[in-house]
Parts: structure tokens; sequence; C-alpha cells
């Protein structure tokens, strides 16, 4: 599903919303949890899951083309752990 299709799909469903005002509601919901990441905070949504920042250290990897050894740097990666209930529809699904 992309963007464009979770705005139209919302607007669908809430009476009174255009897809402009939808389009701005979904864009305020995605930089709220890109703004608490970048802070480094914990977003849970409870019945859907978790996301979180982790931090990887540095190490030594090895180029698979060429065998040389290369630095990787320090970063920070996001982590999603999908909620208890999301988990369990999806896996209650029949035909699958």
């Amino acid at each position: 599903m992309t963007k464009s299709e979770l705005i139209t799909k919302v607007s669908e469903q809430v009476p009174g919303l255009s897809k402009v005002q939808t389009e701005i509601i979904v864009d305020a919901f995605f930089n709220s949890i890109t703004v608490a990441l970048q802070n480094d905070e914990k977003v849970e949504i409870r019945g859907f899951g978790n996301f979180k920042v982790k931090r990887r250290n540095s190490r030594t990897a090895r180029n698979p083309k060429t065998g040389e050894q290369v630095e990787v740097p320090r970063k920070k990666v996001l982590h999603f752990k999908v909620g208890k209930e999301l988990r369990e529809m999806m896996n209650n699904q029949k035909g699958v």
C-alpha cells in the first residue's frame, strides 16, 4: 500500500474529510513518528507495534567483490516489533 492509497482509504472511511485534509493528517502522523525516532524516542502504537532506534557499533567487514577489508562506521538502525494483536490477526487468517 502506498501513501496515496492510504490517504484514499482513510478519506473514504471518514465522512466529511477531503483527500487534502486527510493528506495533512497522514503527513502529520508520519512526521510525528519521524521526529520522535530522530530524538531516539520509542514509538508504541498499541495493537500495531513498536518502533525503536538501535545502535550498531562500528566494525570491520569484507568487500565480497574484492575481498578488501572495509571499516563500517557506527550507525543507527530502525527496529520494528509487531504488536500481539496484529501478529495474531496475521496468523489467524483463513486460507493462508
